[in-house]
C-alpha cells in the first residue's frame, strides 16, 4: 500500500510566522542611526560579551573564593575583573587575526585545527613549559616545536620571554662551560 504526503501549506506558513520572532529594543529612536538588520547584528555581537564573562565565572579564575565586604574594595575587584577581561578579549582577538592573515590554525584540545582557538587553550598549551636551573646552568624545557608555532603568533614581547630569554640563558650557560 503505497504513502503519500502532503504539505499542509497554510500550516508551514503560520508556523513560519511565528518562528524565529522576538522583540528587540533600543533607546536609538532615530532610524536613520541604525536599521533593524543592524540593531540584530549589535546584538548577536552580545553573545561574545557574555561568553567572556563566563571565563571570569571559571573556577581557574579562583572568583568564587574571593569574599569582599567594604564597597570600595568590591568597585576595586570589580575593575581588576574588567581588565583582565580586556587583557584577555585582546589576545585572543590578536592571536586569532595572526591565524587568519597566515592562513593557518592550530589544534584544539581534540587535536583538531581551529582558526579561532580561545586564550584559555594558549594559556593551556604553555603549561608545560619550566625554567631548570641546575648548577647555575638555566634551560627552558618542553618548548616544543609546536608551542614555538604557537608563540610566532603572539606578540614580540611574549616571543622574548620564551625564546629569546631561552636563547640567552643558554648562550650564556654554554659560554661558562
Amino acid at each position: 500500500m503505497p504513502t503519500y504526503l502532503e504539505s499542509d501549506l497554510s500550516k508551514i506558513n503560520e508556523l513560519e510566522k511565528r518562528a524565529g520572532r522576538f522583540v528587540l529594543a533600543t533607546n536609538r529612536l532615530d532610524k536613520s542611526q541604525f536599521s533593524s538588520d543592524e540593531i540584530l547584528i549589535k546584538y548577536k555581537e552580545q553573545q561574545s560579551v557574555e561568553r567572556s564573562f563566563g571565563f571570569l565565572k571559571d573556577p581557574i579564575f579562583f572568583a568564587d573564593s574571593v569574599f569582599l565586604k567594604i564597597p570600595k574594595r568590591i568597585e576595586t575587584m570589580a575593575m581588576l575583573m574588567g581588565l583582565c577581561l580586556l587583557v584577555y578579549s585582546l589576545g585572543q582577538r590578536e592571536i586569532r587575526r595572526r591565524l587568519k592573515e597566515k592562513k593557518t590554525a592550530l589544534k584544539n584540545q581534540l587535536g583538531k585545527l581551529t582558526e579561532r582557538p580561545t586564550l584559555r587553550l594558549i594559556f593551556q598549551c604553555f603549561q608545560g613549559i619550566h625554567l631548570v636551573i641546575n648548577k647555575e646552568i638555566k634551560h627552558i624545557v618542553n618548548l616544543t616545536n609546536e608551542r614555538k608555532l604557537i608563540l610566532s603568533f603572539l606578540p614580540i614581547a611574549c616571543q622574548h620571554y620564551y625564546i629569546l630569554f631561552g636563547l640567552i640563558i643558554e648562550q650564556k650557560s654554554l659560554e661558562k662551560l
